[in-house]
Formats: C-alpha cells, sequence, structure tokens
C-alpha cells in the first residue's frame, strides 16, 4: 500500500470492502454487488456502522493516553498469521532447493510494502477518521512509529537469516525516507532500510529503469521496481502487499495479499 496515493482512494470500494470480507467484493470495488452508481441510499453501507466493523475486525482497544490499536488476538491478526503460515512454507522450500541450486543461481528474494504490510496503519487512520491528506501522514510519520504488522517482523527476519535478501517497495514520497527507515528499525525489523534495500517514489527525480518516470501507475511503479531488482540477479521468490495493485505486474514467483478493509487503492 502506497499512503501517499491515498489522494486517488476510491473510498466508497473500501466501504464495501469492510462489510465484504472475503466476499470478492474488495477488488471489484463496487458500491454494491448489482449496480457500480447506486440507485437508491439502501445499496450503501453506512458508514458509521462500516467503521464499527472495522475496529472489531482489528480488535480496537485503547490505552491509558486514550491511544487506539488493534488486538493481538484480533481476527485481523489470526487472518495475517494464517497468510504468514503459508508465506514461511513457500520461503523453507526456497531455502532448502538454494542448497541444491546450481553455481551462478540467481539469489532469492522477497519484496514487502510499508503500510499495511510491514507497518500497521490502524493507529493513524482512526486519528483521521479514516480520511487521509498528505499533510497529516507527514506530521504523523515524523513523530510518530506506526506498529508492526503483528508477526511480520519474525517472518522478515528469519527471511534474511536464511540468505533470503529483503527488499521494502513502497508508495510512500521519497522525502519520507528517513522517517520510514527509522520506524521499520524501532519496531523490529533487522534487515537494514539502506539505499539499495528501500525504494519510495520519487517525482522529482524518477528512477532512469522506470520509463514512466514521475506519471507511473501503482502497478507501473511497483512491478517496474520489481524487473529493476530482478535485473541485478535476485530471484524474487515472493511478493508481501495489502492492495492488489502491489502484487500485479508480474516479477514474483509468489504473491501475498494481506488484509486491509481500511482503504482500496487502484
Amino acid at each position: 500500500m502506497s499512503l501517499s496515493l491515498k489522494s486517488n482512494r476510491v473510498r466508497l470500494a473500501a466501504v464495501t470492502a469492510a462489510l465484504a470480507v472475503g466476499a470478492g467484493l474488495y477488488t471489484a470495488g463496487a458500491a454494491s454487488a448489482e449496480h457500480s452508481v447506486p440507485r437508491t441510499d439502501k445499496e450503501i453501507p453506512n458508514l458509521t456502522q462500516v467503521q464499527d466493523k472495522i475496529k472489531a475486525f482489528y480488535g480496537d482497544t485503547v490505552d491509558a493516553s486514550g491511544q487506539h490499536y488493534a488486538s493481538a488476538d484480533s481476527n485481523y491478526a489470526k487472518q495475517v498469521a494464517d497468510i504468514e503460515k503459508k508465506a514461511k512454507g513457500q520461503l523453507e522450500k526456497v531455502v532448502k532447493n538454494r542448497a541444491h541450486a546450481k553455481k551462478g543461481a540467481k539469489k532469492p528474494a522477497i519484496v514487502v510494502d510499508l503500510d499495511d504490510t510491514t507497518l500497521l496503519t490502524y493507529n493513524y487512520e482512526l486519528q483521521v477518521g479514516f480520511h487521509f491528506t498528505p499533510e497529516s501522514q507527514d506530521a504523523y510519520l515524523k513523530s510518530t512509529d506506526m506498529a508492526a504488522v503483528f508477526g511480520m517482523p519474525k517472518l522478515v527476519n528469519w527471511a534474511k537469516s536464511q540468505g533470503i535478501e529483503v527488499f521494502y517497495v513502497t508508495g510512500r514520497g521519497e522525502h519520507q525516507r528517513e522517517w520510514s527507515a527509522r520506524n521499520l528499525k524501532n519496531v523490529g525489523y533487522k534487515p537494514v532500510a539502506d539505499t539499495d534495500h528501500f525504494f519510495l517514489k520519487n517525482k522529482q527525480t524518477p528512477p532512469a529503469y522506470l520509463p514512466c518516470g514521475a506519471k507511473c501507475t501503482t502497478v507501473e511503479y511497483k512491478a517496474g521496481t520489481r524487473k529493476y531488482i530482478e535485473s541485478k540477479g535476485f530471484d524474487i521468490v515472493a511478493n508481501f502487499g495489502d492492495q492488489y495493485s502491489d502484487l500485479k505486474g508480474g516479477y514474483a514467483d509468489r504473491t501475498y495479499k494481506m488484509p486491509n478493509p481500511m482503504y482500496y487503492l487502484p
């Protein structure tokens, strides 16, 4: 997920998705299963009720200071754990097969997104009432560390310890690099988010390997960056993201869609 692209959010799609987790409407982004443009108000989920469902899904908890956080025993956390278990099984096979790989074979790598893949935006979303602005995001990231997505530091750190290279690819802006790298380190990610392993969107000076330049769609930017990583001698064995636009475009052997009913990014 790329928070810096949230000005393009399809909020109606997010509302539908929140009420239809697992029902297939998330990818469609439709107001209902029948009409993309509602014909009556009855086709539109009640926004307050949707937000209540989101909070329940994340197991909303409030600390002594009044800050809201997701719960480690929530249904969200359980869904994440199931995805991570499947990914771990695949990566264990990659490690095993690598021991018998021919000399000169490409080194295995994984690509992970930031927002709602490695870092959980839930607290930020509640603070801003699910209404993203670049200004509020900058202020939050500058002063506050987002919590890690449950279990992801353990999975990512394990992959690195087994010789799988880790690359962070996010739609956050280049100016947010220092805050983002600090956050990753502070919540336990040991693979260093240095300039060789951490890719952010740079509209001012886009890299030469992206033909679309500053006008890249999310899919073009993410897939183009993965293509560049593989051109450096890596085989991306797994790609993790909370948006389908994080995962489309190829250049990954397997993709893992992390749950996110809070917003939809095309």
